[in-house]
């Protein structure tokens, strides 16, 4: 099937073409104001107004804004900011960056800024469905290199909308030389257990059924693992998860861009995106004799134990973990200190005295404990 840009207008990011029309509508927004005092501290609101009706290009727009974003909330929220890896990519090759998602706006933003200041073009990214309601956020998106990924459906439609997605992929990797980022499951991690969906790997090969290894091949898959001292949005994430204990949660109006905003602005402390060793030919026909279910099941144990064995535990992870088995097996690992701090976040749950302290206090602990438990039967965890 040939594929061309014009395939895939429903959710396809914007082309330089379009950004001088979306950087009119958000200088018009009534929410620019808010924006422009966060990313552009003490500038006056019209001459960034102007700045950014005078950009005419995607480059211009990451360079410009997106760059300084990311620079604000690291100076703002993130007291050390490190990745590492960077020397297994090659600027001339195109990646598929499967990342563990901990937070809906930062885990790909971030790891663009790192791009960028190691030389390599910045990724296309993945942007669920339901954040685009608000025409801010799509004009922000498109023009940050976001795609859409439809949300919702039955059965029919999913097929449909994975088989769309998946040519999309391959044609951004192939044909317009883009590297792309996507979440390694649909939805954020909000119990700390990092997990691949393998309908995610089977998703990629979708597109190229007839061999299911030069599918997978042919994409340069790179896991990336992304670890925050201070999960973003970790609260909300108990109180999401504790209703759902009890109902069927429904997300309320205005609650995703809360999360975002949230993320932005937390403290963060620690932020490391670890690069691990891309997925080899050689790595997927070590599964060649598998049946295709087996097959996208053992691709994603495998990006499962790069992203394991590549992830930076914090002490948070070991107080958590003590506190929550009653025990002090890993008390070298942080200091009384880093323990009161600790606690003293866990003790902000007790202002919810319409729940049960002890259930939100053992789903926050989870949290930060959940990736110790996974790590320690999978492979040697890095301290930070």
């Amino acid at each position: 099937m040939t594929t061309t840009d014009s395939t895939f207008d429903d959710l396809r990011p914007y082309g330089d073409a379009e950004i001088p029309a979306a950087m009119q509508r958000i200088a018009a927004s009534e929410m620019f104001p808010m924006l422009a005092s966060y990313v552009y501290p003490g500038e006056e609101m019209e001459k960034v107004r102007a700045l950014i009706r005078s950009f005419r290009t995607i480059r211009d727009f990451q360079l410009e804004v997106m760059r300084c974003v990311n620079e604000q909330v690291i100076a703002r929220s993130i007291t050390d900011f490190s990745y590492s890896g960077m020397e297994q990519l090659d600027p001339d090759r195109r990646y598929l960056f499967v990342s563990n998602h901990r937070d809906i706006m930062l885990d790909s933003c971030l790891w663009q800024y790192v791009l960028y200041r190691n030389g390599h073009e910045t990724s296309e990214i993945t942007f669920g469905s339901n954040l685009m309601s608000n025409p801010l956020v799509i004009d922000i998106g498109k023009s940050n290199k976001m795609f859409r990924v439809e949300r919702g459906g039955n059965l029919r439609d999913l097929h449909r909308i994975s088989l769309h997605l998946s040519e999309y992929i391959r044609h951004a990797l192939t044909d317009k030389r883009q590297s792309v980022w996507i979440a390694q499951r649909n939805g954020r991690t909000k119990d700390g257990n990092d997990a691949t969906d393998q309908g995610i790997i089977k998703m990629f090969a979708m597109s190229q059924p007839q061999d299911k290894i030069a599918a997978l091949a042919e994409l340069n898959i790179t896991p990336l693992a992304i670890s925050y001292e201070w999960e973003p949005c970790d609260i909300l994430k108990v109180l999401e998860l504790y209703e759902s204990q009890h109902v069927k949660y429904i997300k309320k109006p205005g609650e995703d861009l809360n999360s975002i905003l949230t993320g932005i602005v937390q403290p963060k402390g620690k932020v490391h995106i670890a690069c691990c060793p891309p997925l080899t030919g050689d790595d997927l026909r070590a599964f060649d004799g598998c049946t295709y279910n087996e097959y996208c099941k053992q691709v994603a144990h495998l990006i499962d134990e790069r992203i394991y064995s590549h992830y930076r535990l914090t002490p948070n992870n070991y107080i958590a973990h003590d506190i929550r088995y009653g025990q002090q097996h890993f008390s070298s690992h942080y200091t009384p200190q880093e323990r009161e701090t600790f606690l003293q976040h866990l003790s902000q749950l007790q202002q919810y005295d319409t729940c049960e302290y002890d259930a939100l206090a053992d789903i926050l602990l989870g949290i930060y404990a959940n990736p110790l438990s996974r790590f320690r039967g999978s492979a040697s965890p890095n301290l930070t």
